[in-house]
């Protein structure tokens, strides 16, 4: 059940306001990436990552796989003008059966999750990670409540969302073809008929998109170091 995972990290995170890239700001004193590049290279079902990137940022993050020991990336990929773009330039250079697409700035994915991602895939083909909705859902038309939505089918997605290369690569190149940009993998993948299977996944695994999800990470990390006796472990 080993796999290899992409990760995209050129986006500048506008709505984080940090004036850089978003997964370069620090929690305890250690970068975003770096949180979340741990959970894999610690995985040993992991076989490698492909890192897209800014092309001019290459040197501050092959400087900063070197201080903090991370030894799993197997190429640092320029990303594109889209995540989606970033995520097909480094799919191509993926050399396993399995792949995982995960957000650079969700570094609190649990190494089970992962797993039954993975095992979900090699049967079904692609597997994303979601959470149920909790909150009541509403339809809003210009300011005005147009009605409240059955939240019992509605799920929140998250990342890592796992595929076959195979089917992932050409699901990629049919978007490609019908100019069609979609909000996450998956949705190409749906684009094409195939099942896409969900693996409920758990609420800490939250995505760092606003200065406002800073204060929610520190808290994540602190309940963490309680659980383990004062050790984090990401």
């Amino acid at each position: 059940m080993e796999y290899e995972v992409v990760i995209p990290a050129a986006g500048q995170g506008k709505r984080m306001k940090a004036g850089k890239n978003k997964l370069l700001l620090e929690l305890n004193s250690c970068p975003v990436i770096i949180h979340t590049l741990r959970v894999f290279e610690h995985d040993i079902l992991c076989k490698g990552i492909y890192l897209a990137i800014h092309p001019s940022e290459r040197q501050v993050f092959q400087g900063l796989l070197e201080r903090y020991g991370i030894k799993k990336v197997v190429k640092l990929v320029d990303g594109g003008e889209e995540r989606q773009h970033s995520v097909y330039n480094a799919l191509l250079e993926v050399d396993h059966e399995i792949v995982l697409v995960h957000d650079g700035a969700r570094p609190f994915i649990k190494e089970s999750t992962i797993h039954q991602l993975v095992e979900k895939t090699y049967s079904t083909g692609a597997a994303i990670a979601a959470v149920p909705v909790k909150d009541t859902i509403k339809k809003v038309l210009d300011g005005e409540v147009e009605e409240t939505i059955e939240r019992s089918s509605l799920w929140m997605v998250q990342t890592p969302q796992a595929f076959r290369v195979s089917v992932l690569t050409q699901a990629h190149k049919e978007a490609d073809q019908d100019g069609f940009l979609g909000t996450d993998d998956a949705s190409l993948v749906e684009r094409s008929d195939i099942e896409v299977a969900v693996v409920e996944s758990d609420y800490d695994n939250i995505k760092l998109t606003t200065p406002e999800d800073l204060y929610f990470a520190e808290a994540i990390l602190k309940k963490r170091e309680d659980m383990s006796g004062g050790e984090n472990h990401v």
